[in-house]
């Protein structure tokens, strides 16, 4: 699964046959959270609340640029590079 961004030891992947809403993956540890990316909701699975924050920090300042990955991993093309959090 490609992997769009990495921070604060956190990896954001998305794949590219992945189903709709449009979402990623939010990597932590043994900790994954699938997020919404219209709602910034955690539509499935868990992180620490601190990750959490920082996901969520995130995905607010990038969602744009996560939802052209989307259309790019849905139209089989690699969804790019995001900036990571600074």
């Amino acid at each position: 699964m490609p992997e769009v961004c990495r921070f604060y030891g956190i990896v954001i992947r998305m794949y590219a046959h992945d189903h709709t809403p449009p979402h990623f993956h939010a990597v932590y540890g043994e900790h994954e959270a699938l997020v919404g990316i219209e709602t910034l909701e955690i539509v499935r699975g868990t992180l620490p609340a601190r990750a959490r924050r920082l996901v969520l920090e995130w995905a607010s300042l990038r969602r744009p640029e996560l939802q052209e990955a989307w259309q790019r991993a849905r139209n089989l093309e690699p969804p790019g590079k995001i900036a990571p959090l600074e």
